[in-house]
């Protein structure tokens, strides 16, 4: 199915969750925030959220620094 990430389109498997799709992008042990659909998706609902065709997803880097 496709979705958008951060304005890209990506086609994944059908049952992909957020968690998983962190994974397949590298990002599986980063701190990031991810938006789906204009509403961030908490991190303990990463694994349980399921993507769904035409998803719009957000994920923000957190950098730090001084």
């Amino acid at each position: 199915m496709q979705i958008k990430v951060n304005g890209e389109e990506r086609t994944v498997a059908e049952g992909t969750t957020v968690a998983a799709l962190l994974a397949e992008l590298g990002l599986g042990d980063t701190l990031v925030a991810v938006e789906r659909n204009e509403t961030i998706v908490p991190r303990a609902d990463h694994p349980t959220t399921e993507l769904q065709p035409d998803d719009q997803i957000e994920i923000v880097h957190f950098v730090g620094g001084g």
